[in-house]
């Protein structure tokens, strides 16, 4: 009984992603050229892609879709952000499928019918965990764009208030940082300074950098610079000041939060290196008595 359960599963499995490919074949090459950070599995994705397409997934699961798609939005940019989410989802669902027919082969070679249960599982988790690691690379992304905003917003401070504008002032520091920085809030800047360069105002270049960064502090920094930039002297400067002391609160309070992350995590290699050292001490005596 399970080895017809397992090569009917292990059929269907096959024969469903024969079928999709040929449907796929041509459609999504682009995608497989497409480069985002964790994913593999670009060319494999064309048969799920088309099945995301046929289920439409974007109507029928809308807070699902653009849940993922608004952190896709923050670790890749806004460009092309609903393709980069069909792409990642189809890497989920790819994961899926692999872990199943995994399962299934092995079932169907062992005759256990628990491979199938395993298979099916891990098919469950790993994308969830998928989800849940672009979850934390936006959270990191966050932290880190909080940790070096009020460092940028002091040197943005000391050349406006020697008698540099904004922009020559950002210029500056991008200078100082290099083209290759991998830093997210000066990726970000440089494609700030590519816009304003290639055409748009100031303002529009600003506000793309606060929605592309995503983040209220951000947010706060541009509605600052573009309110007080025609005021400009000494008010343009108090302005920027008073900002910089309530981001230097807020990176005070993410570092505090950081350090209390490590101390916790130091918990348990504390307490297992007690428990070792209880072992040796405790472990002779033990002997003795027992002789």
């Amino acid at each position: 009984m399970v080895f017809i359960v397992a090569g009917l599963l292990v059929g269907v499995l096959l024969g469903g992603w024969g079928l999709l490919f040929l449907r796929s074949s041509g459609k999504y090459d682009g995608y497989s050229r497409m480069a985002m950070e964790g994913i593999r599995l670009a060319r494999l994705a064309p048969p799920m892609l088309y099945l995301l397409e046929r289920l439409k997934v974007s109507r029928r699961l809308p807070f699902f879709f653009y849940k993922i798609q608004r952190s896709v939005q923050k670790i890749g940019g806004d460009r092309r952000a609903g393709e980069y989410t069909l792409l990642f989802m189809a890497e989920m669902l790819t994961y899926g499928w692999l872990l199943l027919v995994a399962g299934s082969l092995l079932s169907l070679m062992n005759g256990d019918a628990s491979l199938i249960v395993i298979g099916a599982v891990m098919a469950v988790l790993l994308p969830a965990a998928l989800i849940n690691d672009l979850h934390r690379k936006v959270v990191k992304r966050e932290r880190e764009v909080l940790l070096e905003l009020p460092e940028l917003l002091n040197q943005i401070i000391l050349l406006v208030g020697a008698g540099s504008t904004v922009q020559q002032a950002i210029k500056h520091c991008l200078e100082r940082k290099g083209e290759g920085t991998r830093h997210p809030l000066y990726r970000e800047l440089l494609q700030m300074r590519r816009e304003w360069e290639g055409g748009y105002s100031f303002q529009q270049a600003m506000e793309g950098f606060s929605k592309r960064c995503g983040i209220q502090e951000v947010s706060a920094f541009t509605t600052a610079v573009l309110l007080n930039l025609r005021r400009g002297g000494n008010d343009f400067v108090l302005a920027l000041r008073d900002l910089s002391r309530s981001l230097w609160e807020r990176r005070k309070a993410v570092s505090k939060t950081l350090g209390e992350q490590a101390s916790s995590k130091l918990v348990f290699p504390m307490v297992l290196l007690f428990l070792v050292v209880v072992i040796l001490v405790g472990a002779p005596a033990v002997m003795i008595m027992d002789l």
